[in-house]
């Protein structure tokens, strides 16, 4: 029993793939917060944006 919970401890198979679990949280909450941020800002931008191309596209 002793030597299967040691081989247990050493074994860094799932260490990896915890790593990348991780990561993926951080840049989804990252993103999740600069695109609350900059909602309002990017709304209004891509307002203007197709304001001109309409106003653009009538003249």
């Amino acid at each position: 029993m002793r030597k299967l919970l040691k081989a247990f401890v050493r074994d860094e198979r799932g260490v990896s793939a915890m790593e990348y679990a991780i990561m993926a949280g951080i840049v989804a909450v990252a993103l999740t917060a600069v695109g609350t941020a900059f909602d309002t800002s990017i709304g209004t931008l891509f307002t203007n944006l197709f304001t001109k191309i309409t106003t653009a596209s009538a003249s």
